[in-house]
């Protein structure tokens, strides 16, 4: 499998992650990290069921995926996400030194590039847009229902 299809292949699954995440009243984020092809964590945003500012579905995957490594620098691995990081987020992403950050549609209200662009690793590659209307979307519909 080539990487452009494994990146959509995984961003679906990170996309499930936020359906999750909406169904349970969370904002709708959705997190997948895989290390060597192999996907070591799931997660979704869990700050109302947690009533932690800090529950963002990129923690949570941090936190699982160096759990499963037994270390907390991923340099080989690949974070996948639906929705453009927060400053908080990616410098956990930079912290954990993280490989490669894949993110479906940007945040222009509070991503990280917005107010910190430099804020990941220099190492850390960043690819964007795969299923960014689908997720962008998402996010969109929950809100609008909220409000």
């Amino acid at each position: 499998m080539n990487t452009e299809d494994f990146d959509l292949r995984m961003m679906r699954l990170a996309y499930s992650e936020a359906q999750i995440a909406a169904s349970i009243g969370e904002v709708p984020i959705g997190a997948i990290i895989t290390c060597r092809g192999q996907i070591i964590a799931k997660a979704h945003n869990l700050t109302e069921r947690l009533t932690d500012v800090t529950a963002h579905a990129e923690m949570q995957a941090i936190t699982a995926a160096a759990t499963a490594l037994g270390g907390k620098y991923l340099h080989e691995c690949t974070l996948y996400v639906t929705v453009e990081p927060c400053v908080m987020c990616a410098g956990a992403i930079a912290w954990a030194q993280l490989g490669r950050l894949v993110y479906a549609a940007p945040d222009p209200k509070r991503g990280y590039q917005r107010f910190a662009p430099a804020a990941l690793h220099p190492k850390t590659q960043v690819s964007t847009g795969i299923l960014a209307e689908e997720c962008a979307s998402l996010i969109q519909l929950f809100f609008k229902e909220k409000r």
